[in-house]
């Protein structure tokens, strides 16, 4: 297990430092000039070559990647060229709104997709099955932005059943936070609660044939305890590894709803900084995202063992 994680980790850094290439480099290929819009367009050519001095835009590109990834070491991302506020604080503000609102949504997705997975298997051929993989068609086919502004327009504006937008943090009031972010929670949660059901429903059916089932069943053990102590169990691999692997769909999934719900998260700071050509903010929030994901698959692979002791990381059996 230490040789696994010791290689996982040196794979992790690696990435890091490619991730860092690509970040950096692709981002100065954008269109536009960060000078220009932190001037105006009708700043003065000294003015921009004052601004471009200042963010060291005159330096060599290999210069400033060395500097930036000095200052990333330290924790140091810079200032933001739209706002000159620390990047560090602009993240410190906007993070915990996205993972409270990506967390509430794997937790719907989880729940739903499981339970609507072990129905369709329970029920195969009839009513249930058919309308678990109705549900799942629609949560795959129908895009988040949709479905936000229909559960906008029914169930905040004609019901009255959630708040239409708007965030309370959770450390100030955890009822009404937990309140305003159910409904994007579950707008965002809809498509990965989708492909839970599939692979759940089809990890479990593949499950149920097996041997030890079968011999399980031969003891006298209900169909039910069965189904739940063998097949549901050795089908929690699967969810664990979607989570993983859909994990950059949900962060990018929450630009979206953050933007349709007017939640002020990293996916307002997302895109802000986009339009406006602001390269820290950019460089901050690709580089945590690629670290988020990093280390979500590193813990994926860990917990493998831990659900099914049967496994050996190592690959022995």
């Amino acid at each position: 297990m230490l040789n696994y994680l010791a290689t996982r980790l040196w794979q992790s850094i690696v990435t890091l430092i490619l991730a860092s290439m690509v970040v950096f480099f692709g981002v100065r290929q954008l269109p536009g000039d960060p000078a220009l819009a932190m001037a105006g367009e009708e700043a003065t050519p000294e003015r921009l070559a004052a601004i471009r001095e200042q963010l060291g835009l005159n330096e060599s590109i290999i210069t400033q990647y060395v500097k930036f990834v000095g200052n990333m070491v330290r924790g140091d991302f810079g200032q933001s060229t739209r706002t000159g506020a620390q990047v560090t604080d602009l993240v410190a503000a906007t993070l915990p709104v996205t993972l409270w609102l990506s967390a509430y949504a794997i937790v719907v997705a989880v729940i739903v997709g499981v339970l609507l997975g072990v129905i369709a298997e329970r029920f195969r051929g009839r009513w249930p099955e058919w309308m678990a993989n109705a549900l799942a068609l629609i949560g795959l086919s129908v895009p988040n932005f949709w479905l936000g502004i229909l559960a906008i327009l029914y169930l905040a504006v004609a019901f009255g059943l959630f708040p239409a937008s708007g965030y309370v943090p959770i450390s100030r009031d955890p009822f009404q936070g937990i309140y305003h972010l159910t409904l994007p929670a579950i707008i965002l949660g809809t498509s990965l609660a989708a492909v839970i059901m599939r692979q759940t429903r089809a990890s479990m059916i593949e499950t149920m044939k097996t041997d030890f089932v079968r011999t399980a069943r031969a003891k006298g053990l209900s169909r039910p305890r069965v189904l739940f102590r063998y097949g549901l169990r050795n089908s929690l691999i699967v969810v664990v590894t979607i989570i993983g692997l859909q994990l950059g769909g949900l962060i990018s999934g929450a630009v979206v709803t953050e933007r349709i719900f007017a939640l002020p998260g990293f996916g307002k700071l997302t895109l802000d900084a986009v339009f406006t050509r602001d390269y820290p903010v950019i460089q901050a929030v690709v580089l945590l995202i690629t670290v988020g994901y990093i280390l979500i698959n590193l813990a994926v692979d860990i917990l493998y063992s831990v659900i099914n002791p049967r496994i050996r990381v190592g690959g022995k059996s």
